[in-house]
């Protein structure tokens, strides 16, 4: 089974300038919680989740309203291709403890998302992961992060 099996699309987007307020409110209209933000081209320049719009306005004490996408969104973008298989996905999901993945051509405009709860809905289904796969690629992401820290000298 490839990605292209099971990704949502047409994804929700938005671009780098669009505020958060507008972003949480497609959010809220689409039931989703991970955006991915396009440059003119489609490509992917970066994601938002609604985590990171919390934690952006709560740390830059600013309203949804007054800051942009490009002030929330993560550029360190983990994407897959349409005809990767979806074994491949899981194990990107796992390695960066992320539930979601932009899809891309591969001049990197996006093509749809793939989520966790796709290919949980898939399980049972011909060619799909098992529910042991889908349970271990969750128990990788919700492993608690090391944290790096730096020891002044």
């Amino acid at each position: 089974m490839t990605v292209r099996d099971l990704m949502t699309t047409p994804p929700q987007t938005c671009r780098q300038d669009s505020n958060t307020a507008a972003v949480t409110q497609l959010m809220w209209d689409h039931d989703c919680g991970f955006v991915p933000v396009v440059d003119d081209d489609g490509r992917v320049a970066g994601v938002v989740t609604d985590r990171d719009i919390c934690v952006a306005a709560s740390t830059r004490r600013l309203p949804p309203d007054r800051m942009a996408a490009s002030e929330a969104m993560s550029a360190d973008v983990h994407a897959c291709l349409p005809d990767d298989p979806v074994r491949d996905a899981l194990a990107l999901m796992k390695k960066h403890q992320i539930h979601r993945v932009p899809v891309v051509d591969p001049y990197g405009r996006l093509q749809g998302v793939l989520s966790m709860n796709d290919i949980a809905r898939a399980v049972g289904t011909k060619g799909a992961p098992t529910a042991a796969a889908v349970v271990a690629t969750l128990a990788g992401i919700c492993a608690p992060r090391r944290v790096k820290m730096a020891v002044a000298s």
